[in-house]
């Protein structure tokens, strides 16, 4: 029977639980939320994205398929409003409660407050942040629902693919519709990768580059739509056996990832993250398949339990980090901040699970509110009391969104050192007699902290070259000191100011100063940044300035201190006064450094043998 649109309720097939993919939910989500609270410790964890497209792909498809072999047709309107009563009622609730409280605490959180609203209640939030040329791994100024692109991309597949699948079905053959699903994995993964730049958001927040793993996931659905969860497995006794011992090395493959595929990595975005989707289907596969010991192992506690919630914890931990981040910018430890929004996720989203999402996925939105109502006393006044509560936060969400200030303060002292460094002759500015090597006598390369400060800089050292860009990190130095020095540019003073975006090697150091041509002397900038990576990179910097004779520690962190609310509201970031101090710190160690004096030949110690 060829497939039928129908716009009127027809019966559905109950969405049978696949054991084993809770599990994977806790995988995906985990890994996710230990990137964005530990970014230097799980370096690879936004995989676990590719996880959730894989799962998704694989369910709808799954569920559309039974739908169409139970009933004869397909209900669009059915299948949307299942979708967005399984969607909307924790969305609406995270986006209200989260931008009134971005509201009340203020600053940087409200800045693009409005477009990302309007993404949210459209779905579009990875195409508007396209548009606006935001960067998802730009920590400058993080966006409050950053977030949500993934959501939006899901969405999006929500809406094609059903269309999409009426036209598949009338395919007889079930080989010829896996192949097309694949075609269009492969498509998309070869779209990523020729399309991919040296930042690569493009092409991880596009729908078009980055729906291999919902592709992929509609395949493994095509191919195992005759093995229902119930049914004996047509397969032979080898592959039941060797299917969920692949899927378990699959499953440890995918925390491997998590753990070490850095998102600057090359191989990121050729290839690595349409691994990381196959490994979830092989994984699917084996822990699907009936009676699977791997099924069994992802089900157990407190997988099972973290994975049901997964919708929840993924949308309310990265706004609660950012809210809890600059609600707590004095804690003396970079934990406390993280931590706190971690304890608040847990809590938040079991509460949304139990409350709004399940009573409202089945039940719908009127018999929801109707079961609330006609109960006890004691939970009609909650429910009148979270519906006001609710409704105040819609009401400050407007006020959020009508204050919002277009630019962040980094963002602003970020833009005016860009704007000043791009000036013509900024670099070769005149000399200036002073005591201390002027600003022509200095090429100081940095990461946004340096930008930001660079009015400062080229205040206090007329001359001074910089190169700077941001969310930059110190393994990039030796390729950029080599180009410099390759052309010819490298000055007598080189000034490092990189490490504010991550952990670290001593190695870079020797690397960077072994490359340094005679003569040259080094001055490496320590950083002041809440992350768990600032203590042990300062004191990397502090141990290689004292080993080194001509290296000098300009300690930033330290001339600081007593000043943090001179900074932006991310405490990173110096607006024109923690400039002055940034350039007052890197005068005191050219000081130092000016006052050692040269390295001797031998011969001048009168140590080398005199000729006869």
């Amino acid at each position: 029977m060829a497939a039928v649109i129908t716009m009127t309720p027809t019966p559905t097939v109950a969405s049978a639980r696949l054991a084993g993919l809770d599990g994977l939910r806790a995988v995906a989500v985990l890994a996710v939320i230990a990137f964005h609270f530990l970014p230097d410790t799980v370096k690879g964890g936004y995989v676990g994205v590719d996880v959730f497209f894989v799962i998704s792909g694989f369910l709808i498809t799954g569920l559309l398929l039974r739908e169409r072999a139970a009933t004869g047709r397909l209900s669009l309107r059915n299948f949307w409003r299942r979708r967005a009563r399984r969607l909307l009622p924790a969305l609406v609730l995270v986006v209200a409660v989260c931008s009134a409280a971005a509201l009340l605490i203020g600053g940087d959180l409200l800045v693009g407050l409005g477009p990302q609203v309007l993404g949210a209640a459209t779905f579009s939030s990875n195409w508007i942040a396209i548009v606006q040329g935001q960067s998802y791994f730009d920590s400058t100024t993080p966006e409050l629902f950053r977030n949500l692109w993934s959501l939006a991309v899901e969405e999006q597949f929500y809406l094609v693919w059903p269309l999409a699948l009426l036209v598949l079905l009338l395919i007889r053959t079930r080989w010829i519709q896996v192949s097309i699903a694949l075609v269009i994995a492969l498509g998309s993964g070869v779209a990523m990768a020729l399309l991919a730049g040296p930042d690569g958001t493009r092409v991880y927040y596009g729908t078009d580059t980055h729906s291999f793993g919902l592709a992929l996931g509609a395949a493994l659905a095509f191919l195992l739509h005759a093995r229902g969860p119930d049914a004996p497995a047509p397969l032979p006794r080898a592959m039941r056996v060797i299917l969920p011992f692949a899927g378990g090395l699959a499953v440890l493959g995918i925390i491997v990832a998590a753990a070490l595929l850095h998102e600057a990595d090359w191989i990121t975005t050729h290839g690595g993250l349409a691994a990381v989707a196959v490994l979830t289907a092989v994984a699917i596969a084996g822990a699907t398949l009936p009676d699977s010991w791997l099924g069994s192992a992802l089900d157990i506690q407190p997988l099972r339990w973290i994975g049901e919630r997964s919708y929840g914890l993924y949308l309310w931990h990265w706004p609660l980090l950012l809210l809890f981040t600059a609600a707590l910018p004095t804690a003396r430890e970079w934990w406390v901040a993280p931590a706190a929004a971690l304890v608040v996720t847990v809590g938040v989203s079991a509460l949304s699970y139990t409350l709004v999402e399940t009573p409202f996925r089945r039940l719908g939105l009127r018999a929801a509110l109707a079961r609330m109502w006609r109960g006890s006393a004691v939970i009609r006044i909650a429910s009148a009391g979270a519906s006001l509560a609710l409704i105040a936060a819609v009401g400050l969400t407007g006020v959020a969104i009508a204050s919002a200030p277009t630019k962040g303060q980094a963002q602003e002292s970020i833009e005016a050192g860009q704007a000043l460094i791009a000036l013509p002759g900024f670099a070769t500015a005149p000399r200036r007699p002073q005591p201390l090597p002027s600003g022509d006598q200095i090429y100081a390369i940095g990461d946004s902290v340096m930008l930001a400060a660079a009015p400062e800089l080229q205040e206090a050292f007329p001359g001074i070259a910089i190169d700077a860009a941001v969310s930059r990190q110190m393994f990039e130095a030796p390729d950029i000191v080599g180009t410099v020095i390759a052309a010819g540019q490298m000055r007598p003073i080189l000034v490092l100011g990189l490490g504010t975006n991550g952990w670290i090697e001593q190695g870079t150091l020797d690397e960077v100063h072994a490359m340094l041509p005679p003569g040259t002397r080094m001055i490496v900038v320590n950083v002041q940044v809440p992350r768990e990576w600032g203590p042990d990179v300062n004191a990397i910097l502090g141990t290689f300035a004292q080993h080194e004779r001509d290296v000098e520690l300009s300690n930033w962190y330290s001339a600081i201190q007593p000043q943090l609310d001179v900074l932006a509201d991310d405490e990173v970031h110096p607006g024109p006064t923690g400039g002055r101090i940034y350039a007052v710190a890197l005068a005191g160690a050219i000081q130092r450094l000016s006052e050692v004096p040269p390295l001797l030949a031998s011969n001048d110690y009168g140590l080398a043998n005199r000729p006869t």
